[in-house]
């Protein structure tokens, strides 16, 4: 079955000319408990197919639910984050669907008495400012199952010859942030929406509640999207585009729906309400009809108690919440005098927390921001990998800056050292013994390598000898390489000048 090309589309600056945006955002978070919501199964990502499962997770009968602590105690953490109340009490309901990757055929949710409610977050903006979007709630469910259609053009069951399930993920513990509808951006939409789910992937990270990772699965965002004439009161119909899974394409995604639907109004027609699917080439395409909530026949969960999160634990969990991202990162940034490009880069990079780690191991902020900004990036790059799963931690990067500190290591060498770090091989120092790498400090040594440089290339001591030093810079090359990069640089020219009477 073929996908439906992109459709015809509206002038942006004629869809703010004659239309207000009215967004909402929908931001599924899997929490990063040690098990599942409702048993004891791993939940660790990337696990062969169907090994992480139960009686309880694969819904057989009989198996009852019993509450994951950790979890509740992660959806108060967040809702107090978000500047949520925190209910006295809730209780989880079961949503009704019949789909292969939901193994009960109901999904354990929270429907009209969810923990945390009307909240808020004050959203960096790149020009400085903020944007406040308004949380309507952030309630606790579990996560369905994982389906791989094989044979269709978009990997998607629409023409699909097979479909492959795995329910490792069913059940893991999942929290939904709903905004409140997101008014008044205007030709800003897209990007406030982008800033949104940035600045609550960064919130969420600091916490340590989740790994936040679009490319996995564990953040999700469904962008709802509509349009309504300038001066009118009532919002139009909207359209929900499922799992969005980068922030460019969440940007992307609600620009193109403000055009369709700006094209889809201008011509007179009528948006359907509906689910629609986003395509890395820049474009949504029909899902299905969006149910509502009666479709779901919502009931409360007949097998769990209610939650009931006492004062004292609420307060207990207020004080873990940290430092917000961004203003941590201004705090930061005027710690180490840098600048907005320089500390920006190192954002995009996802190097600030690795940087201020190393220097808490004793390292000074310019070479830690020089070895995680630039030669880890570039290995992390190589390796196809996130830079905080590099195979390298802060306090051994703070002992190579220490070796090199020290006077043992070049920072040349100290490379071939890291390279040894990330290939398994030890610690740093050990890595330096085991492969030779150690600074030749003796004067003896060094000497003896300036002589046989300097008697094999006559014609440049005669120039360094005529007054013109930079000559020498030859010379300190043929050393280093008869030193393999050992010799203290230094210290060489020095010994060179000194044996042509420039010393």
């Amino acid at each position: 079955m073929t996908v439906a090309p992109p459709a015809e589309l509206l002038d942006y600056d004629e869809v703010i000319a004659r239309y207000e945006p009215v967004l909402g955002l929908e931001v599924h978070v899997e929490l990063s408990t040690a098990t599942k919501m409702f048993c004891g199964c791993a939940t660790v990502f990337g696990a062969e197919p169907n090994t992480q499962v139960c009686p309880v997770c694969l819904g057989l009968p009989g198996a009852l639910p019993v509450l994951n602590e950790a979890a509740v105690e992660s959806a108060i953490r967040i809702g107090l984050a978000l500047n949520c109340e925190i209910v006295p009490w809730c209780r989880f309901a079961r949503k009704n669907y019949f789909y292969p990757d939901m193994p009960k055929n109901y999904q354990i949710s929270q429907y009209d008495e969810p923990i945390a409610v009307n909240g808020y977050l004050d959203v960096p903006l790149e020009d400085g400012g903020t944007f406040r979007v308004g949380i309507e709630r952030a309630h606790m469910e579990e996560d369905t199952g994982k389906l791989t259609h094989l044979g269709s053009e978009t990997g998607r069951i629409h023409g699909a010859t097979t479909s492959l399930l795995d329910y490792n993920r069913a059940g893991v513990p999942l929290i939904e942030i709903v905004t409140k509808p997101i008014e008044g951006a205007g030709a800003q939409a897209p990007q406030i929406a982008r800033a949104y789910v940035t600045a609550l992937r960064d919130l969420l990270r600091a916490m340590d509640v989740s790994d936040v990772r679009m490319e996995q699965g564990s953040l999700r965002c469904d962008a709802n999207v509509s349009l309504k004439p300038l001066g009118a009161k009532e919002f139009g119909i909207r359209t929900e585009t499922k799992n969005v899974n980068s922030l460019k394409s969440v940007e992307v995604a609600i620009r193109y729906e403000m055009q369709r639907q700006g094209a889809v109004l201008a011509s007179g027609g009528r948006v359907v309400q509906e689910t629609r699917h986003f395509h890395e080439a820049g474009y949504t395409s029909p899902g299905r009809t969006k149910e509502t909530a009666e479709d779901y026949r919502y009931f409360p969960e007949p097998d769990l108690e209610p939650v009931a999160p006492g004062a004292e634990l609420v307060e207990r969990l207020r004080q873990t919440i940290p430092e917000l991202p961004w203003v941590r990162r201004k705090r930061i940034q005027r710690e180490w005098g840098v600048s907005d490009e320089v500390m920006r880069d190192l954002v995009n990079a996802g190097a600030v927390d690795l940087v201020a780690a190393t220097i808490e191991q004793g390292a000074s902020s310019e070479a830690a921001r020089a070895w995680w900004g630039n030669f880890l990036v570039q290995k992390a790059n190589e390796a196809g990998v996130e830079l905080d799963q590099l195979p390298i931690t802060p306090a051994q990067v703070a002992a190579v800056i220490a070796l090199v500190d020290e006077g043992k290591l070049s920072v040349k060498l100290a490379r071939q050292v890291v390279e040894g770090v990330l290939a398994g091989e030890g610690e740093p120092e050990e890595v330096m013994a085991a492969r030779g790498l150690a600074l030749v400090r003796d004067d003896a040594l060094m000497q003896a390598a300036v002589d046989d440089a300097l008697a094999a290339n006559p014609d440049v001591v005669q120039k360094i000898r005529a007054g013109k030093v930079a000559a020498a810079g030859a010379i300190v090359g043929m050393v280093m390489k008869a030193t393999k990069g050992q010799a203290d640089a230094a210290r060489v020219r020095e010994l060179i000048l000194a044996a042509c009477g420039q010393g």
